[in-house]
């Protein structure tokens, strides 16, 4: 280690050299000399020491070697600075690929607390996920990313935060604790993203919790689409009923057999008294409201409930045979009925 510069003589011994080299003869560097400098300045980044602490032990060492190397000096500085900024940017890729590869860990369950711990995640804590899936897949190293995270961080003061892109898809773990994190998340994909979807899954504690949640998340994006729901935010907490009724897909199917086989005796197939279902319990039950967002009469909307009331022996007015009916046109949806045949369900 050099007392006036506080740089270890091992980095300094090639600059020396090449000094010495070019004060005698007046060349500068040749390839090998500065292959050996840049070396000396990646192992000068591992070390830790700053860049302007070896610049300037080398402008040291040149005051005390003859003027006429500055040329060599020249030559020598961009050396050592191309190899200590290479060394940086390795460094910075192989954190960003620890960083994939704990992340693909952590949403699969294969995450231990310590590794979590360097990306500044506590697993002891309940973790809420929220995961935005947008028209098209982000690519990896999306910067769109990295913007995020940087907005959560600077608005909560917590670097207890994960924002990622996993399968196409923008996730953010955030801690319970933070209620107002999934809101700002999703502002921040809807000022990044042209069109986009939000799904939100409910706290979960431990190791597993953040799989959990994940899970949670990315399968009420899903169940949203598959039911038709107009909501661009999903709480997997508002959709606990369709998982439940999922379990038990014999019963499904035996309920939508059931209850909506008979529609496919109707003119134009069933689609059509679904569809006018589907508005009317979405409107709650106001025929004005249901004609409006299908686009046609009040009065047609009448006919068309009385059709189905003929042909299935319920009626959407009576309280009872509302929720059978409105059970059985979710379970149709799930199924993808009438687009997919009931008998393409096996029993589970």
């Amino acid at each position: 280690m050099s007392e006036a510069t506080g740089v270890p003589a091992d980095l300094l011994g090639g600059f020396l050299a090449v000094l010495a080299a070019s004060a005698a003869t007046g060349r500068l560097p040749g390839r090998a000399d500065v292959d050996g400098l840049r070396e000396s300045g990646a192992l000068a980044a591992e070390r830790g020491i700053p860049l302007r602490v070896l610049a300037d032990a080398c402008l040291h060492a040149a005051e005390i070697t003859s003027g006429g190397a500055f040329g060599a000096v020249r030559r020598s500085m961009a050396a050592f600075a191309e190899g200590y900024e290479e060394a940086q940017r390795a460094a910075i890729r192989r954190e960003e690929e620890a960083r994939r590869v704990f992340v693909d860990d952590l949403l699969q369950g294969r995450a231990d607390a310590e590794r979590a711990e360097h990306f500044g995640l506590r697993l002891a804590e309940a973790y809420v996920v929220t995961v935005a899936r947008p028209a098209a897949p982000l690519p990896p190293g999306d910067p769109l990313v990295r913007r995020i995270e940087q907005a959560m961080v600077a608005r909560f003061g917590s670097h207890n935060i994960l924002v990622a892109a996993r399968d196409g898809l923008l996730v953010c773990a955030c801690p319970a604790s933070l209620t107002a994190a999934s809101g700002e998340f999703t502002h921040h994909v809807r000022s990044g993203l042209d069109a986009w979807r939000v799904g939100v899954g409910r706290a979960h504690q431990g190791p597993g919790g953040i799989v959990t949640s994940y899970r949670e998340a990315a399968n009420a994006i899903d169940l949203g689409e598959r039911l038709g729901l107009r909501a661009q935010v999903l709480k997997a907490s508002d959709l606990l009923v369709f998982p439940v009724l999922l379990r038990d897909r014999n019963a499904i199917v035996d309920l939508v057999s059931t209850v909506l086989g008979p529609l496919t005796a109707a003119r134009g197939g069933p689609e059509p008294l679904l569809e006018t279902l589907e508005a009317v319990f979405a409107s709650q039950g106001n025929h004005t409201a249901a004609a409006r967002r299908l686009g046609i009469s009040t009065r047609a909307i009448t006919y068309r409930l009385e059709r189905i009331r003929r042909l299935t022996g319920f009626s959407p007015t009576d309280p009872t045979q509302r929720f059978t009916l409105e059970t059985a046109v979710l379970g149709a949806r799930l199924l993808e009925w009438p687009a997919r045949p009931l008998r393409d369900h096996p029993e589970r």
